[in-house]
């Protein structure tokens, strides 16, 4: 056999085919997982999408509930007390427990600090 034959072009043109089968190969691959991440994300983002909108939906009945909590406490105290005063415990006691938990938030970021400072 002689070099430079057929038998070494059609090995050669296997190898080459070989290669053009991987490229082809790879880049199928990273399409079909760029396009797998691309619906993972926005399966991700559906889902935080729809926790936040049921979360701020639990906050506002939350606070309605506080609401109407506070005022049905004006309403109690009303009947043993002038209405005006029953407003203005109801309002002091919630302003009180109002500094009471931005106290307790202060000391939670002031601790918070001193562990992470170096």
């Amino acid at each position: 056999m002689e070099p430079g034959g057929p038998e070494e072009g059609a090995r050669t043109e296997s190898v080459r085919d070989a290669f053009a089968r991987l490229y082809a190969d790879g880049r199928a691959y990273a399409s079909a997982e760029a396009d797998k991440q691309k619906l993972r994300l926005s399966i991700v983002g559906v889902g935080i999408r729809n926790a936040a909108v049921l979360g701020i939906v639990a906050l506002m009945l939350a606070f309605a509930s506080i609401v109407a909590l506070l005022v049905g406490l004006v309403v109690a105290l009303s009947r043993h007390l002038d209405p005006l005063w029953a407003t203005l415990i109801v309002t002091g006691g919630g302003l009180l427990v109002t500094i009471l938990l931005l106290l307790m938030a202060k000391g939670c970021i002031t601790r918070m600090k001193k562990a992470i400072t170096p």
